[in-house]
């Protein structure tokens, strides 16, 4: 296998391997670019990187903790199963960690607005808290079949100040959001600051989220170290755009011993439409200014894709997460619906742990890899967000199955 050397992994002009790149149209060139040598100057300047480093110790709450599961190892079985608890950051998932940046690279570069897309939600809380933070206008598009799944998080960004804009075009969720967003910011790149939500979209954004997020895996290395005396024999985290994997992925992929997964959302099966399985299904295509892995439907156009995690049905994927599927460093897999509900509720109940619905998924892998392994072996899942946001949905779809009423 190719030994990785993170800072090179992407080029100049945003490819991992053949992956990424920046396809926008014209008007978007110079305002990409200016972002691009902004954020190069930043990321290199030590009063940026102490102003962030203050801000993720002071007001996020880092360094999130590892936990080990020890009820839920006890019953499941086989190997010994930990959380990076990033669902204990300030704002509950892991979004909060770009957002910070992004929004301090907006207000260094003089814009005045935040604009964005969210699925679930969180990213668009975590904007709209960092937008309040440093005192820039924000503005969130989402769709209407996640405004309602995920009404916690739409009341949660109004009290921030945020607008929510309503995208009713095609399935209603994320992929169309997104849509929705990027025609606002051509409208005006200027005073806009498009802070994409994952490590998807033109080039510098898939680099600059996944430095971001790269605090995640430095984080959950040391703390391993510390806590085994070892490294995680496998790390887990869930995959729809890529950005809390890649995070707690970028701090291992060197560790030739330790072995990665990302896990996608299966949905209701692996037909058509009914699932967000991209790394598994897909074939290499465009979408939204880059190049990725697609899932896409006859006229070669983004497919319909589903899942019950709001944040995870998107038919494109990272560029880096394609890079490191292709060059077999990342072993990605799949769960479904059914799965992840199963484990919403086991570490609820076991644990006291009410996770995303979208970090579920790796649960739900991870507890199928746990009962493979021995109990000599560890696992380390990235739980990349709290459930608070899913209660409502989850009760009122599955309660009754599960002895709620």
């Amino acid at each position: 296998m190719e030994k990785l050397i993170i800072k090179q992994m992407v080029d100049d002009k945003g490819y991992f391997g053949e992956y990424g790149g920046c396809f926008v149209p014209e008007v978007l060139e110079k305002p990409l670019m200016e972002i691009k040598e902004a954020y190069y100057k930043l990321k290199d300047d030590k009063d940026f990187q102490e102003e962030l480093a203050y801000l993720y110790k002071h007001y996020i709450g880092r360094p999130s903790p590892i936990f080990f599961a020890q009820n839920l190892t006890n019953k499941v079985g086989g190997a010994k199963i930990y959380f990076k608890r990033e669902d204990l950051n300030h704002t509950g998932a892991h979004k909060i960690n770009h957002s910070i940046g992004e929004a301090l690279v907006a207000k260094k570069m003089g814009k005045t607005k935040l604009i964005a897309e969210t699925g679930a939600g969180q990213h668009g809380v975590a904007l709209a808290t960092a937008a309040a933070l440093v005192g820039l206008e924000c503005e969130i598009h989402m769709g209407e079949v996640d405004i309602e799944k995920e009404k916690p998080n739409v009341l949660k960004m109004k009290i921030l100040g945020a607008k929510i804009v309503s995208v009713s075009d095609g399935m209603k969720t994320l992929k169309e959001a997104v849509d929705s967003a990027f025609m606002a910011y051509l409208k005006d790149p200027e005073t806009q600051f498009y802070a994409i939500g994952s490590v998807v979209g033109p080039h510098p954004f898939p680099q600059m989220v996944r430095d971001f997020q790269s605090i995640v895996g430095k984080e959950a290395r040391e703390q391993f170290l510390e806590m085994e005396g070892s490294l995680p024999d496998n790390i887990v985290a869930c995959v729809g755009g890529g950005s809390n994997s890649i995070g707690l992925f970028s701090g291992f992929l060197n560790d030739e011993e330790v072995k990665i997964y990302g896990v996608e959302p299966a949905g209701k099966s692996l037909n058509y439409g009914e699932h967000a399985a991209t790394l598994t299904l897909g074939t290499p295509g465009m979408i939204h200014g880059f190049k990725c892995y697609c899932l896409t439907d006859e006229n070669n156009d983004p497919a319909k894709v589903y899942s019950v995690a709001s944040g995870l049905d998107y038919p494109g994927v990272g560029p880096e997460h394609c890079y490191l599927k292709d060059i077999k460093r990342v072993k990605y897999e799949y769960a479904t619906d059914k799965e992840a509900i199963d484990a919403f509720f086991e570490l609820s109940r076991t644990e006291g742990i009410l996770p995303a619905l979208e970090s579920a998924h790796a649960i739900a892998f991870a507890i199928k890899l746990a009962k493979a392994n021995s109990s000599d072996k560890t696992i380390l899942i990235n739980l990349s967000g709290r459930g608070d946001k899913d209660m409502d949905f989850v009760l009122n779809t599955y309660g009754k199955e599960y002895g709620i009423s």
